[in-house]
């Protein structure tokens, strides 16, 4: 009876060797139906497609085409054609590095519960492709379309389809302005800003942007202006309020009645070489009960402020940071002029006469412009501190107060300059902190009282030497 017994417990262990063997070998003549391959799976034309949608996770979206991409789910979101393009462009050649034959558990490559599917759908074909999971060992992902493979492909659809319907929103663009032409501005002030090169009516060879106000044409700082412009081009305009504004939507934002809107003219090259011309328009407003709150407070305005923007007449509005509202808001001519009280280029000065403390010094040049020699006295002068003080002369602020206290110092200065031969710069006290520059007799700005010192002991390390 033992006996008998173990030769049944021999029997059983050995059935199970063979049958442990067998899969063994089963799944050696399986792991021999993967093969390389170079094919080309699927060869969709992304003109072709006329509906295209996707699941993973728990995002579903589908589109489909009626001359641009509609989303099914609202027709009145506006889909970049573009960027939905370069969804399918993957599949107009897409290829396989290894393929799987024969697939028996599709669980063992994550096709059975997929991390996406994408439906494909042209006016002659469907297509269905399954996006399992991704082998670290290859670097690829594994793919099914149907056919009873798997594949590893290259090029991995998640990479492109891992995205929100609001990714492939089409925001409003601003433009390059490689040449702008003119600026206008509507708002706490309304004034144009005129691009002109070589004008006669500054002696800064770099200034090529004046304000037109009052019937005068004002210099304006280059650097200034084009940041300026740069913060319009590089505005980020990805958190918006509404893609579909009405009257309602634009006077909650207050955009019915906007603090600032700006205007630019400019001009491009089209893809012919063309020159084109064209107009961008913006406008800007904090939130109507924000400004509301802050006319009403005695607070301080230095806060945080909730603002929005509008191009042209798109529907789109958008929420802007509080520094970028700051930066577009800096739009007067106080902001964007020049803050040096000389503007020049010291290249130009060929002469400068100095009062100060009732006696007038000299300091004169031999040479041409651009490449002088100065001289006090006829001794040659390293110039460096005086220009260094000159420059620092920045205004504080910006005045049109007539100066009532004692002038500290002023200087003519000469410059090789048909249209502005000299230019008188007068520093007088105004209190503790700041001094008033006048230039050519019209008050400018306050600078700081430090800086007229620094000038006055740089001239007193030249005439005193």
């Amino acid at each position: 009876m033992k006996r008998a017994k173990r030769i049944y417990i021999l029997l059983i262990v050995l059935a199970v060797v063979c049958a442990a063997t067998f899969a063994v070998m089963q799944m050696e003549e399986y792991k021999e139906k993967i093969n390389n391959t170079d094919e080309i799976i699927l060869a969709i034309s992304a003109d072709s497609v006329t509906a295209l949608s996707w699941e993973y996770d728990s995002e579903s979206i589908s589109l489909h085409k009626d001359e641009g991409w509609i989303y099914d789910d609202d027709e009145t979101f506006p889909v970049d054609d573009d960027l939905v393009n370069e969804l399918l462009e993957q599949f107009e050649e897409f290829g396989a590095s290894f393929i799987i034959e024969e697939v028996e558990d599709y669980s063992q490559y994550g096709l059975d519960d997929p991390e996406c599917t994408i439906w494909i759908e042209t006016e002659d074909d469907s297509y269905e492709i399954i996006v399992g999971d991704y082998s670290n060992m290859d670097s690829q992902r594994y793919v099914s379309i149907g056919d009873g493979n798997a594949y590893l492909v290259s090029t991995d659809p998640m990479d492109t389809f891992e995205i929100t319907i609001e990714d492939l929103i089409k925001n409003d663009d601003t433009p390059s302005f490689d040449s702008v032409t003119e600026i206008s501005f509507e708002g706490e002030e309304n004034y144009t800003i005129v691009y002109e090169e070589e004008s006669e009516n500054t002696y800064c060879e770099s200034d090529v942007y004046f304000a037109e106000i009052g019937g005068e044409s004002k210099p304006l700082d280059t650097t200034k202006v084009n940041s300026y412009i740069n913060n319009i081009r590089y505005l980020n305009l990805s958190d918006y309020m509404t893609y579909n504004a009405d009257e309602a939507d634009l006077s909650e934002y207050g955009l019915d009645d906007p603090e600032l809107t700006i205007t630019i003219d400019y001009t491009y090259e089209d893809e012919d070489g063309e020159e084109v011309s064209d107009t961008f328009v913006m406008t800007v407003s904090r939130d109507p009960e924000e400004i509301t709150a802050a006319e009403e407070s005695d607070e301080d305005e230095d806060t945080t402020v909730t603002a929005y923007v509008r191009i042209g007449e798109s529907q789109f509005v958008y929420k802007v940071s509080s520094a970028a509202y700051e930066e577009l808001m800096a739009a007067s001519y106080d902001d964007l002029r020049h803050s040096e009280v000389l503007t020049a280029d010291f290249d130009g000065i060929y002469q400068i006469d100095i009062f100060l403390e009732g006696s007038v010094y000299s300091i004169t040049s031999e040479g041409e412009s651009g490449d002088y020699t100065y001289y006090y006295e006829d001794e040659e002068l390293d110039m460096s501190d005086l220009t260094d003080a000159i420059e620092s002369l920045t205004a504080s602020s910006f005045t049109d107060e007539e100066p009532t206290e004692k002038e500290e110092i002023s200087l003519t200065v000469y410059l090789d300059n048909e249209n502005y031969p000299k230019i008188l710069i007068e520093l007088y006290r105004y209190d503790g902190s700041y001094c008033l520059a006048m230039v050519d007799r019209e008050p400018v700005s306050l600078v700081k009282r430090s800086s007229v010192v620094d000038l006055i002991e740089a001239v007193n390390s030249i005439v005193l030497s």
